[in-house]
């Protein structure tokens, strides 16, 4: 039967296989203490969650994007899961790949080669995180460790969302995705993060044909004066604070004057792997900053 390798816990027990995809038979279909040994990832935030679960040793190959944790460097091919060689994938002869499952071509491809996969599409909210963690887990013979890794960031992010005063004002924000002033709306995941601090992007405002990811104008962005603007295309595109408040009129907002322009993560900023917790850390951190300077 067609079907893609997805796990769950369910009254403590384990499920190996859900939602229809793969026409490989699992292993642990039959013997559930069989786990794949040869997995290949082509999903950066997918790998990062298999190290943390402990999960590395089994994997074999990584995406060339996959670039943390440091441990996955020697496992870095040219694999790609945007523009996929199926014939080099099946030369790993991998009992696994996992994907973001935003490639329908390609999982047919793997489904025709009997090669069993697992898709772990974008999440919407801190939920989706535990849920992929536990069923990449369950899949892996890692789900103790799976479990307690949400566990960790699931108790991490409700303090630092506590530590938050219940009567904070609303603020707004500015996400900057390139320089060329591409931005997300509150609709998106990490838009979800910022909510969580009671947080809103300038860019709802603009939403309309722009979708999730709308691009604004500098005049835009200037006009709407947000609380707090962070950068996160520091690594790839190498924006600073610096660079960022010598843009033409950029020195008359208050976050610019504020020294409240936040230079983030790149990758951290585009995955929703257990590092989030560090990303949530660092917006409560600006706003709690933000909330002091204002109170004095």
């Amino acid at each position: 039967m067609k079907k893609s390798l997805v796990a769950g816990l369910v009254a403590g027990a384990v499920i190996l296989m859900m939602s229809a995809c793969s026409d490989s038979q699992d292993p642990a279909e039959s013997d559930p203490q069989v786990f794949p040994t040869r997995i290949i990832s082509l999903s950066p935030t997918h790998t990062e969650m298999l190290y943390a679960i402990g999960a590395g040793d089994q994997v074999i190959a990584v995406d060339a994007f996959s670039n943390y944790p440091p441990e996955a460097a020697d496992k870095l091919t040219d694999l790609s899961g945007f523009e996929p060689n199926v014939e080099a994938i099946a030369g790993y002869s991998p009992d696994l790949v996992v994907t973001e499952g935003t490639n329908p071509a390609l999982l047919a491809q793997l489904d025709a080669l009997n090669i069993a996969h697992w898709s772990g599409p974008a999440v919407n909210d801190f939920e989706g995180i535990y849920a992929q963690l536990e069923e990449l887990g369950a899949l892996t013979g890692n789900l103790e460790n799976a479990i307690f890794v949400a566990g960790e960031m699931r108790q991490e992010i409700t303090q630092i969302r506590d530590s938050l005063p219940a009567d904070a004002p609303s603020l707004t924000y500015y996400h900057e995705l390139d320089p060329t002033y591409f931005s997300i709306t509150s609709d998106t995941f990490i838009g979800y993060v910022y909510a969580q601090l009671g947080m809103t992007s300038v860019a709802d405002a603009a939403a309309g044909a722009g979708g999730q990811y709308p691009q604004l104008n500098a005049e835009f962005i200037i006009a709407a004066d947000p609380d707090l603007i962070f950068l996160a295309c520091t690594k790839y595109c190498r924006e600073t604070a610096a660079t960022a408040g010598a843009r033409p009129g950029w020195a008359a907002m208050s976050a610019v004057q504020g020294g409240r322009v936040l230079e983030m993560d790149d990758d951290v900023a585009s995955r929703w792997g257990p590092r989030i917790v560090e990303y949530f850390a660092s917006v409560a951190a600006a706003v709690t900053d933000l909330l002091a300077t204002a109170g004095d």
